[in-house]
């Protein structure tokens, strides 16, 4: 299946409510199963937190997250803490090949019981719950912050709670910072000092909390891409959304303002408007919210613009390889972009050509990003459908502020 996104211009004024933010909604999902006092508002309908739930809520011993990146990470440590339970922990093919090996090191250093089913170092997992008391490990900071988060998240529980050491640069900080937070919330002490995080044992009851899960603001970069690639004038208003934001691609905030989007925050929403007009090169360092990448690298695209962006290590090890997907996809559109490791340049363009079908590589993130283009030129998305991971109502919501989308 495909869908044929024309040529379309956008609402001068449009409105959208988001759902919760897959990020927090995963970590409260997991604090949820460990503390069940814990309410949750507006919860992310995102495939990922579905996948989550089911998973926590189940009594069978084989669980498959598919795609689900998070919930892989996150599961792996609940489940190492449940004692006397026993798991196989699978997924879809591509899951398979993301590695998993620096929490499996961790959380068996820890004592738990976690090995490979086929390939070292990737899914499926067998894990046996044990007792763990242990609490000092170290990891190389540079990882992806889910390996980091989900030690986090289970420190608590621990008899002894959890001493972090981090080695090197720290990727994605404001992402351990949500973790903290969350626990904070829920009454758990943390420390987070440099390069060394500590968080005390909470084993006594809690007191019925309820937490309200802030709309997703990945979900929003594609919104100020479309405003981006608007005419002055335009703007768009989205809820629900904190001016002190948790979320690390909060960051969009300031960034767009490089493209002339400006932001207003008003009684837990956003309104952000194109005031201005930008040609100049855009370079960022995107460690701490390299999953905007993609959003901006198109938005530099469609406004035939040069970007450099860093920081792009964990992409990777997404759904796909996100920076060969991204070379890919810009080259079909007529793009001239190279890609390292961790990096990718983008350079001038003045024409884009029509009618180009995006690939998508079983990430959402692949066909969210490329739909502004049709701001610009037509174009066809293959399997669509891959937004459910964390959007479901994506295309419906362009649609009702102006996108021409037909199947």
């Amino acid at each position: 299946m495909k869908l044929t996104l024309q040529k379309s211009n956008v609402n001068s004024k449009s409105e959208i409510q988001i759902t919760g933010s897959k990020s927090e909604s995963n970590r409260l999902l997991l604090l949820q199963a460990l503390y069940s006092d814990i309410k949750i508002k507006n919860l992310s309908n995102s495939d990922d937190s579905n996948v989550m739930q089911q998973a926590l809520q189940t009594s069978i011993n084989v669980i498959d997250v598919h795609h689900a990146g998070t919930a892989m990470r996150f599961l792996t440590a609940f489940f190492a803490t449940q004692n006397g339970r026993e798991v196989t922990l699978t997924g879809s093919s591509r899951m398979k090949e993301r590695p998993i090996q620096v929490l499996v090191e961790a959380l068996n250093s820890l004592g738990s019981d976690i090995t490979y089913l086929e390939t070292t170092g990737c899914p499926p997992l067998k894990i046996k719950g044990n007792v763990l008391t242990k609490n000092k490990v170290t990891l190389k900071a540079n990882v992806s912050s889910q390996y980091i988060s989900a030690l986090l998240l289970i420190a608590p529980k621990l008899e002894n709670g959890l001493e972090l050491t981090l080695e090197g640069e720290i990727t994605s900080v404001p992402y351990i910072k949500m973790t903290l937070d969350l626990l904070n919330q829920i009454g758990v002490e943390t420390v987070f000092d440099d390069d060394f995080i500590k968080v005390k044992p909470l084993n006594k009851e809690l007191k019925a909390h309820s937490l309200i899960v802030e709309s997703d603001w990945s979900s929003a970069s594609y919104y100020y891409s479309i405003v981006a690639l608007s005419e002055i004038g335009t703007e768009i208003t989205l809820s629900a959304y904190k001016e002190s934001s948790l979320q690390g691609d909060s960051a969009l905030v300031n960034i767009y303002k490089q493209f002339g989007v400006e932001t207003t925050f008003l009684n837990n929403t956003i309104t952000f408007k194109k005031n201005s007009k930008n040609t100049n090169a855009i370079k960022l360092d995107l460690n701490n919210s390299p999953d905007i990448a993609q959003t901006i690298a198109v938005t530099c695209l469609g406004l035939g613009i040069k970007c450099h962006l860093t920081g792009l290590h964990t992409l990777k090890i997404k759904e796909t390889d996100r920076l060969l997907a991204l070379k890919n996809e810009i080259e079909k559109l007529g793009g001239k972009i190279s890609v390292t490791n961790d990096s990718l340049s983008l350079e001038e363009s003045i024409f884009l050509k029509s009618d180009c079908e995006i690939a998508t590589y079983n990430d959402h993130r692949m066909a969210m990003s490329f739909a502004p283009l049709a701001l610009k030129t037509s174009l066809q998305i293959a399997d669509p459908m891959v937004v459910s991971k964390s959007y479901p109502t994506f295309w419906d919501d362009l649609k009702s502020i102006g996108f021409k989308i037909s199947k």
